[in-house]
């Protein structure tokens, strides 16, 4: 298996010249925003921003990115992401469970995420809505465009029943802390949407995509006065429970909505995810906002924050 990676360097103006005339013939003709250009070698993909972040990415990117950090003052290189070998993982047993059954299913979105709010959702499928579902064509929301999810959601939240949390990022840095870490905010946060949901509804199973053992996902609730027991616990759960593909799609929805409401406050574009893109759109707020900014609409806790504030001019 080849090795596919990601490498960031800071060059100055003078490389970013060099650069912009090494790569002249390997340009692309499209650009991501506020890149000056986007070039393919073959092996690796070169994407050289405005503020000098100069991001290599593919089999061959630490050696196309140590070409450059060879004339640069910053000898340094983040590795945002690397799969450098075969994963062996051992087979575990699969929980399936049928197809043709109503379930409470819960999913979030968000916490992988720099900026915007965390979304919970769980929601109720009864069998004979199942038919609705799939030719609407439901699934996992991270397999559906966010146009299609604009398109697809307003028609499911008036026919499904539902319960979403929504925590900003501010309450976000207010509750993170050592005993209130990313996972048991999610326990918490889980366990109340789909107790709500298993109130009023006659289910067949309760379902939650798994993001930890569930021993550690009880554990987190010990101070929780009579937590929802019954759960089944699916990793890639919206694959194969119709319930957590709709909850994953309303949580997209709600995220969707909520970061286009946040760029537009601020006046910028603010992008999904937690790589390099986040810390050229940080510096730009925090430059024109002062960095308590990033109280509100970023997870402090992440290390894009770090390398935002050593970056501000």
């Amino acid at each position: 298996m080849n090795k596919v990676i990601t490498k960031v360097i800071k060059v100055d103006n003078e490389t970013k010249k060099l650069m912009n005339d090494f790569y002249q013939d390997m340009k692309r003709e499209k650009t991501p925003p506020y890149a000056i250009f986007q070039a393919d070698t073959g092996d690796t993909i070169v994407t050289l921003y405005e503020s000098g972040k100069a991001v290599f990415q593919g089999v061959s990117a630490d050696i196309e990115a140590g070409m450059w950090t060879s004339v640069v003052n910053d000898k340094s290189a983040i590795d945002y992401f690397s799969d450098n070998e075969e994963r062996k993982e051992t087979k575990k047993e699969e929980i399936t469970i049928p197809l043709e059954i109503s379930s409470i299913g819960s999913d979030e979105v968000g916490t992988g995420d720099y900026y915007g709010p965390i979304v919970v959702t769980a929601s109720f499928v009864a069998k004979e809505n199942i038919p609705f579902l799939t030719e609407l064509g439901v699934k996992d929301s991270k397999k559906i465009s966010d146009e299609q999810i604009l398109k697809i959601v307003p028609k499911i939240i008036k026919k499904i029943p539902y319960k979403t949390i929504m925590i900003s990022n501010k309450e976000y840095n207010e509750k993170y802390n050592k005993d209130m870490n990313m996972n048991k905010i999610k326990a918490i946060l889980h366990n109340k949407v789909l107790t709500e949901m298993a109130k009023d509804n006659q289910y067949d199973y309760i379902v939650i995509d798994q993001f930890e053992s569930e021993k550690s996902y009880y554990n987190h609730l010990k101070e929780v006065p009579n937590p929802l027991k019954g759960i089944t616990f699916i990793t890639k759960a919206e694959d194969k429970c119709l319930s957590v593909a709709v909850s994953s799609l309303i949580s997209r929805y709600i995220f969707i909505k909520e970061m286009d409401k946040l760029g537009n406050k601020y006046g910028i574009f603010l992008p999904k995810g937690a790589n390099y893109y986040v810390e050229d759109v940080g510096i730009k707020l925090v430059n024109k906002y002062g960095p308590n900014i990033l109280k509100d609409i970023a997870k402090l806790n992440f290390s894009n924050t770090d390398r935002i504030i050593k970056e501000i001019k």
